[in-house]
């Protein structure tokens, strides 16, 4: 079972509510979740990427991806998620209310394979877990998601799918070290970044399906180029996992590309870069290695 947790704000569009509970208190927010449990909340920025997520539950005979809401409600305010997540037909059953506590701490024990929120906090803490995690960035208002039925999801390479080791020799060092010190080790596997435990879950779903057929897609999508594009491949062919397509874009913006890939969620380590890709897509920042230090 691929199992996705997603905070409530994230799934539905809470921003009246969060102000009333800003600007008047707990108990004024109780009050009115409660005179409103009956009012379909509006879509949030993950709503449609978790249909197209539960969307590949058609393609099996049985129910193999599980989507379960993580929430800071009590389930007395909570009430008015599970009506609105009956109203928007989506098949969420379980759920965590953790009355005004981060309820990230529930990540690992519900066997999250992602963790998708709006609070960087939670994502974070689901992160020092060892749950792959990200913050959800869109200026769409709602989350946008493709047309074509695949789920497609696309992903930066260093301390995202992999570790952050060369990226901190980037850092220090520049561009030519960073090159140099790719090729000597291209024979030597890259380690695992926070990320690669859901490609790996992504890519068991994958081979279900014979070549060509699956309902999922995956991409790397990295300012990686020649010669430190030669790790990479090594290393995936060392973890069995296959990508449908590889970009290695040499520093180039991402966005074009990731449009033209139809990705429904992008994940990157860099915030800049899912700011300019959130104009036109669901991103997802991971807020890990060196660049978030």
């Amino acid at each position: 079972m691929l199992t996705i947790s997603i905070s409530s704000t994230a799934l539905f569009d809470l921003s009246e509510s969060e102000r009333v509970y800003r600007e008047e208190g707990l108990e004024a927010y109780r009050n009115y979740q409660i005179a409103a449990e009956d009012e379909v909340l509006e879509p949030g920025e993950g709503l449609a990427l978790v249909k197209k997520i539960l969307n590949i539950n058609t393609f099996f005979k049985e129910p193999r991806v599980e989507v379960i809401l993580l929430s800071r409600n009590s389930a007395d305010t909570g009430l008015r998620v599970f009506n609105s997540i009956a109203a928007h037909n989506l098949g969420i059953t379980r759920a965590a209310f953790c009355s005004g506590k981060s309820p990230y701490r529930y990540t690992a024990a519900f066997g999250s394979d992602l963790f998708l929120s709006t609070n960087s906090d939670d994502v974070r803490g689901a992160l020092e877990q060892g749950v792959p995690s990200a913050t959800l960035v869109s200026r769409l208002g709602e989350g946008s998601v493709g047309a074509d039925e695949s789920l497609n999801i696309a992903f930066d390479g260093d301390a995202v799918l992999f570790s952050d080791e060369a990226e901190k020799v980037f850092q220090k060092r520049g561009l030519k070290a960073f090159s140099e010190h790719e090729s000597d080790r291209a024979s030597e596997a890259l380690g695992r970044g926070p990320f690669k435990s859901f490609l790996e879950a992504l890519h068991t779903l994958q081979k279900e399906f014979p070549e060509g057929e699956s309902p999922i897609r995956t991409a790397l999508v990295t300012a990686r180029s020649a010669p430190a594009h030669e790790r990479i491949i090594r290393t995936l062919r060392y973890w069995d996992i296959r990508l449908d397509e590889s970009l290695f874009l040499g520093g180039m913006d991402k966005t074009e590309f990731l449009k033209n890939f139809g990705a429904d969620i992008f994940f990157d380590d860099l915030q800049s870069n899912c700011d300019r890709a959130s104009d036109y897509l669901l991103s997802g920042h991971v807020p890990h290695g060196v660049s978030n230090d």
